[in-house]
C-alpha cells in the first residue's frame, strides 16, 4: 500500500517547494527581504510555512534560491538585455512584478553582508557578464576589457532605472509608453555603448 504513495509524495514535494520559491520572488519583488516573512510567504503559496525550512532551510536560503532562478533559462543560456525578446520580457515583468531581487540589488545594498555579495554575484553573472560577452564579441571601436566591463554595468545601470521608474511611475510618459516604445528607444539610447543585435 505504501508504494504507490511514494512518487505522490515526491511530486507534491517538488510542487511545493516550487510553490514556495514562486511565492518568495513574488513576495520579495514587492516588499524586499526584510519586510517578506516566513508565514506570507506560506500564505502566498497556500501551504504551511515550516515547509520552508523543510525544503531551504530558512528565509535567507529561500531568498538565495529565488536569487538564482530568477533569471535562469532552460538550456543555462542567459541572453543579455540588449536582445529585443529578453528586453521586453524583462520591462514586462518588472512593470507588472516590480524589480526582481537580483534587480533590487541595483537599487539597494542587502543587510545581510552574505547575502549581498551573493544577490550581487547573481547581477553581474546574469546582467553584466552577457553585455560583456556582446561587446567583446562585436567591439564598435578600440576599447580594453575594463572598458566593456564598465560599457556594460552603464547599460544595466540604464536599464533598470529606466524599468524601476516606469514602474513606480515616476515619469508619467515613461509609464504611459508600451513595452515595445520603451524597448525601440532604450535600444537607440544605447546603441553607442554595445553592438545592436541587429549587427
Amino acid at each position: 500500500m505504501n508504494t504507490p504513495k511514494s512518487p505522490v509524495r515526491k511530486r507534491n514535494a517538488a510542487d511545493s517547494r516550487q510553490a514556495l520559491l514562486v511565492a518568495a520572488q513574488e513576495l520579495f519583488a514587492e516588499r524586499g527581504y526584510e519586510r517578506s516573512t516566513i508565514r506570507e510567504i506560506g500564505d502566498r503559496a497556500g501551504l504551511d510555512p515550516t515547509l520552508i525550512a523543510r525544503y531551504f532551510g530558512n528565509k535567507a536560503a529561500l531568498y538565495l534560491a529565488a536569487l538564482r532562478s530568477d533569471f535562469e533559462a532552460e538550456d543555462g543560456a542567459v541572453p543579455d538585455l540588449l536582445e529585443p525578446e529578453r528586453m521586453l520580457e524583462l520591462l514586462d515583468r518588472v512593470q507588472r512584478k516590480g524589480p526582481s531581487p537580483v534587480l533590487d540589488t541595483a537599487l539597494r545594498q542587502h543587510p545581510e553582508p552574505a547575502l549581498d555579495a551573493e544577490a550581487r554575484e547573481v547581477l553581474t553573472e546574469r546582467i553584466v557578464d552577457p553585455l560583456v560577452r556582446r561587446i567583446d564579441a562585436e567591439p564598435i571601436g578600440p576599447r580594453s576589457t575594463a572598458d566593456a566591463r564598465l560599457q556594460a554595468e552603464i547599460i544595466a545601470a540604464a536599464f533598470i532605472g529606466v524599468a524601476v521608474g516606469r514602474h513606480v511611475g515616476a515619469f508619467p510618459a515613461l509609464a504611459a509608453a508600451s513595452n515595445e516604445q520603451v524597448s525601440e528607444l532604450l535600444a537607440l539610447a544605447l546603441g553607442a555603448l554595445a553592438p545592436s543585435s541587429a549587427d
